[in-house]
């Protein structure tokens, strides 16, 4: 995936993120490296599992256990795991859609 691409991957996460938990802040102002949960948003389990259906949802992604914890470290592991999932299946990880 070109740098450009991934990089609108975490745009678009955080705007799932801001619209998913119901966060009233810009998706710009969530920092790529910033803790997710437990972090500045104040985001808990049940935030996280709303992020965990929306990447199944939209991405094909399941997020479980050890994987999802991982993931929801930051924006920029949450991108990477989405990534690293779609080409393990075989799916065209280039495919990045804007949050409608």
């Amino acid at each position: 995936m070109a740098q450009l691409e991934f990089e609108s991957l975490k745009q678009t996460l955080k705007a799932l993120i801001v619209k998913e938990c119901d966060k009233d802040i810009a998706p710009e102002a969530i920092g790529d490296d910033e803790r997710l949960i437990g972090g500045p948003l104040e985001l808990d389990s049940l935030d996280a599992l709303q992020i965990c259906l929306a990447v199944q949802d939209r991405y094909d992604v399941r997020l479980e256990g050890n994987d999802a914890r991982r993931a929801l470290v930051s924006v920029s592991a949450l991108a990477q795991m989405i990534v690293d999932a779609q080409v393990d299946a075989g799916l065209d990880a280039t495919l990045v859609r804007p949050l409608t």
